[in-house]
């Protein structure tokens, strides 16, 4: 028996930019041009034709756990879909031994108006498991998930947490060969993300190919001993956590260009921790130093510079400029090198955050000249608190009063 999981042999798949058909004047002349020979091959772009993915290989051994990291639209989701056969790819080929078990969207596979037990059949079902089998497992299921109060609600009245639960107890209870799992864990809480975690190691452990998808490398780094990195829907690097990481943060960084082409040009980034030591995975409270490097094309006469951090989601968390500061710019000429060091403490809940680095001139009307992606820095979750922010709380109970009623 192969000790390949998973094979992936030069797989190319293709999407259409823009094109709706939502009316029948429309899907006609759409059909009539494929008829005649006028729309693309599977293996060949059409007018309007793009590359999602590109000559992607990979293998992933049974037994082993493998990452995939990459900036958004870089292909990480259509692997999966592939991977799980939701889509069939345009060329190349995808092998799986044995079972496979995927965990894509929340609410894959439930219907709304079920409970929770009657969607645990269900999606046994739909992953061709008999309906005694499942029964044989639904103790395991319901028990690692911790939904057993609601077991008899309707999942339309679960919350988006609780779907997670369930929907990942089910498929990694059904004795998967391969299991995919998407971001979808981002949406738990850190108590159960931890439970995931360590399960889907026991399953590596056991034999069962992992592949994980997510944006929150200290759950990569955790978990996943060799990652891979996608960008434009190529592989750019395969191979040891650690190096996959530093690839992806200087792929953002390569990246970080702005539309102006006479406009500044990011030149450096470096993060590091409170005694030197260059990172970019911390804890809640750490302190970090941020060191940016910009050159200036053109001259600006008050020229000032800034950072922010935002969430995954886009919400900006935090941003400053050292005008806003300290009222400080410069006058730069073209061809100037100007850095930018901050000090700061990152009080943060756990997550991935996006570092920019946001160039401004503030003469006559202030106008953010250009902004740039930095990469990522990652704070370690903690079960202590939740939120988005570390308040670095000091909390005591105490009995204020007792409900024991004093004698007579």
């Amino acid at each position: 028996m192969s000790s390949h999981g998973v094979v992936v042999s030069d797989v190319w798949k293709k999407f259409h930019r823009g094109e709706v058909h939502d009316s029948l004047r429309d899907l006609i002349p759409a059909v009539a041009r494929k008829l005649k020979g006028k729309g693309s091959k599977r293996s060949e772009l059409g007018e309007g034709d793009f590359w999602a993915l590109r000559e992607l290989s990979l293998e992933v051994r049974a037994g082993e756990a493998l990452g995939i990291i990459g900036p958004n639209g870089a292909g990480k989701s259509t692997t999966l879909k592939i991977l799980s056969g939701i889509m069939r790819p345009d060329r190349g080929s995808v092998t799986v031994r044995g079972r496979l078990r995927a965990l894509i969207e929340v609410a894959a596979g439930f219907h709304p108006d079920l409970t929770g037990r009657e969607n645990i059949f269900l999606n046994g079902a739909i992953l061709g498991m008999p309906a005694d089998e499942v029964a044989g497992k639904l103790d395991q299921i319901v028990d690692f998930s911790g939904i057993e109060p609601f077991l008899e609600t309707p999942v339309k009245r679960y919350s988006s947490g609780m779907m997670a639960r369930l929907g990942f107890s089910v498929a990694a209870h059904m004795d998967p060969d391969v299991l995919l799992v998407d971001e979808i864990l981002s949406v738990g809480d850190l108590a159960f993300q931890k439970k995931c975690y360590a399960y889907m190691a026991s399953l590596a452990e056991r034999g069962v190919a992992v592949i994980f998808i997510s944006h929150n490398m200290a759950s990569i780094t955790r978990l996943c001993p060799r990652t891979l990195v996608l960008d434009g829907g190529t592989v750019r690097f395969v191979g040891d956590t650690d190096e996959a990481q530093q690839a992806y943060f200087a792929l953002l960084e390569d990246r970080a260009t702005g539309d102006d082409t006479d406009g500044p040009a990011l030149e450096q980034v470096e993060v590091r921790d409170d005694v030197g030591r260059e990172k970019r995975v911390f804890r809640s409270g750490d302190a970090c130093r941020i060191r940016a490097t910009v050159l200036t094309r053109r001259p600006h006469p008050e020229f000032s510079l800034g950072l922010s951090l935002a969430r995954p989601s886009g919400d900006e968390v935090f941003h400053t400029t050292a005008s806003r500061l300290h009222d400080q710019s410069l006058a730069a000429a073209e061809g100037d090198l100007i850095e930018l060091e901050a000090d700061l403490d990152l009080n943060l809940a756990g997550g991935s955050y996006t570092l920019y680095v946001q160039c401004h001139d503030y003469a006559n009307t202030p106008s953010e000249i250009n902004r740039f992606s930095a990469g990522e820095i990652h704070v370690e979750p903690t079960p202590r608190y939740g939120g988005i922010a570390f308040l670095n709380p000091v909390v005591e109970l105490r009995k204020a009063s007792s409900s024991v009623a004093s004698n007579p």
